[in-house]
């Protein structure tokens, strides 16, 4: 599993409606609305890097009222909960 962090610039005066459209992207496990400078934060889970061009490139930036999106990579996971197996949809 591959974890990305997208830091999300959008058309504040439409945000929720951004939001819930990039929350129903395959490949979006959260949207936050955050503060300070960025407008939302994207946490996309999925299994390839080219899997995160797909829901970033190809479909998140064409979201109308995206402006600006800024994707970090998770090289590790400290966390006490399974989160490979909390997305596993069985073997």
């Amino acid at each position: 599993m591959i974890t990305a962090i997208v830091f999300i610039q959008a058309d504040v005066a439409h945000l929720n409606e951004i939001a819930e459209k990039i929350a129903d992207i395959p490949g979006v496990s959260e949207v936050y609305s955050v503060t300070g400078d960025l407008d939302l934060l994207a946490m996309v889970r999925v299994r390839t890097h080219e899997d995160i061009a797909a829901v970033v490139a190809d479909q998140l930036n064409r979201v109308e009222g995206v402006l600006s999106t800024q994707t970090q990579i998770a090289f590790q996971t400290f966390s006490q909960h399974d989160l490979e197996e909390a997305f596993s949809i069985g073997s």
